[in-house]
């Protein structure tokens, strides 16, 4: 029997293999000591490398290319400072197997940056395909799992299948959410105590997605923390939000709450977490306002008074819960959890693609909600995505809110409603403006003219026969007005779309209107 009383598992070969055995040696052998970090990004590079007593800094993995690393790192590195790729795009927690491309990508980032760990998200981020014979859908977000049996199996099977594939350790974050899968039948504490049982992976504990599902789930931070396994902790990200209408937004874009330095104090007082992390994304304060966060973390943290508890009075905790009387999730006596079902079996991954499937299709396609969701807080999700992705739209694709001026959000807003994104930011930003051009808009010749040549120019080199709005530029009356526009437009032709995703090409943020990881 395991810690949690729960039926002993035989356990896969390989990589993934060496880092089990028994909690404590699996789990201590990759505890590297980080200390306070920041979370790195371009806009505030160099304030980054100005602040005082930053031990390690964590990049978005899918923003770094390996064979041209930023300057800023590159220094940051040669003082000694750990960088650590925080993955947005495998999607651990979807129904498909993780992409071999994206997890080759993650290690090479991983060895490029000499990292200790990696760490992705358990979420998913897209849905449909094969599995359920139905549309590619991208959610453009981090959306949750359903703490089911069959979900942790799933989730456990792809985290294995990531740690073979990768050159160091993984972490594995909590999300926040604005919405709650009916039938659930765990606690977020015991989903993530099972996961780290059966798998061996390290936990990036998100202390702000914590307070974002309190508020909008009612969901218990201390008990959570009570049932984590917090020897497994590799680090700790805060970061600010806001609430609204009663719904917390995990923004990254505002100061850090005191509820959310309770909840780090919290944690502390439990155990003292490797690494602790600061996250911002977005609307950056001046180089004092985050220096002055920071300390406020390191004082929180330096601060909490230790609890009485210890490690293997923790896991105790952790076992009663799972036998507790009652949960919030059923209100009901419940047993602790089966063993899962085997998450090789067709049957199992089918069944969670297409609960998945069914989710991602009412948030982003307009269809029925799924049985058992709240409505109303679907069509707050729906929104956000709309907007998040109509924000990041404009981030790959700067020019085209330049062209459409205040008809750009309406314009997205609109298209976004019937047409869902099936791939990447980049190739959404080239369909939206498709979409504009054969419905003969911007009604302004000469912007339209302009919108012309910039879809012309960044639609190659993949070969355009075929596709309608190709086959309109054969027309006199179009071949002219793209002649006009070239004349009209500035230096034409203009660069290309970024050569690196943005943030969230790959589909991926926390739950809120606002970039986020």
């Amino acid at each position: 029997m395991t810690a949690r009383g729960t039926e002993t598992r035989t356990r896969p070969q390989g990589t993934a293999a060496a880092q089990l055995g028994t909690t404590a040696e699996r789990l201590g052998a990759t505890a590297a000591q980080l200390g306070t970090g920041i979370g790195w990004r371009p806009e505030i590079a160099d304030a980054v490398e100005r602040m005082p007593g930053i031990d390690w800094v964590e990049a978005v993995a899918e923003n770094v290319c390996p064979g041209h690393l930023p300057d800023s790192l590159v220094r940051l590195r040669e003082r000694g400072v750990t960088v650590v790729p925080h993955g947005v795009s495998l999607g651990l927690g979807g129904a498909e197997r993780p992409d071999q491309a994206r997890l080759t990508a993650l290690a090479e980032r991983a060895e490029a940056l000499g990292s200790p760990l990696v760490t992705e998200h358990i979420a998913f981020v897209r849905a449909g395909g094969a599995l359920t014979a139905s549309q590619h859908l991208e959610a453009g977000h981090l959306l949750p799992v359903p703490r089911t049996r069959d979900a942790l199996a799933v989730l456990c099977e792809n985290v294995r299948i990531a740690q073979d594939a990768l050159p160091v350790p993984l972490a594995v974050e909590n999300i926040a959410a604005l919405i709650s899968w009916p039938g659930e039948e765990m606690t977020e504490g015991q989903f993530l105590y099972e996961l780290v049982e059966r798998t061996g992976v390290r936990l990036l504990i998100d202390v702000a997605n914590l307070h974002t599902n309190h508020v909008n789930r009612g969901e218990d931070p201390a008990r959570a923390l009570d049932e984590l396994p917090v020897e497994a902790i590799a680090y700790v990200h805060v970061a600010g939000g806001f609430e609204r209408d009663g719904v917390w937004h995990d923004s990254h874009a505002h100061p850090v709450t005191r509820p959310v330095l309770d909840i780090l104090a919290d944690l502390a007082a439990r155990t003292r977490p490797p690494g602790v992390l600061l996250e911002r994304d977005e609307n950056f304060p001046e180089e004092g306002d985050l220096e002055r966060e920071l300390d406020a973390i390191k004082e929180t943290v330096a601060s909490a008074s230790p609890k009485a508890a210890s490690t293997a009075s923790t896991v105790s905790t952790a076992s009663k819960a799972a036998t507790a009387d009652t949960t919030r999730v059923t209100g009901k006596p419940t047993a602790p959890p089966k063993a899962a079902a085997a998450p090789d079996a067709p049957e199992t991954r089918q069944r969670v693609a297409l609960s998945q499937a069914a989710l991602l299709s009412a948030l982003v396609a307009g269809t029925p909600a799924p049985e058992g969701f709240d409505g109303a807080r679907l069509r707050v999700q729906s929104r956000a995505l709309t907007a998040k992705r109509a924000d990041v739209v404009a981030k790959v694709a700067p020019e085209l809110p330049t062209i459409l001026g205040d008809g750009y959000r309406p314009a997205f807003f609109a298209y976004a409603r019937t047409r869902p994104m099936t791939g990447g930011y980049r190739r959404d930003a080239l369909d939206f403006a498709e979409h504009l051009l054969l419905a003969g808009r911007p009604e302004d010749p000469e912007a339209r003219g302009t919108l012309t040549a910039w879809w012309l120019e960044r639609s190659g080199p993949a070969p355009l026969e075929g596709r309608p709005f190709t086959r309109w530029l054969r027309t006199r009356t179009a071949r002219l007005a793209l002649r006009r526009a070239r004349r009209r437009t500035p230096g034409h032709p203009g660069p290309g779309l970024p050569a690196h995703p943005a943030h969230h090409d790959h589909g991926v943020v926390d739950a809120d209107p606002a970039p986020a990881t």
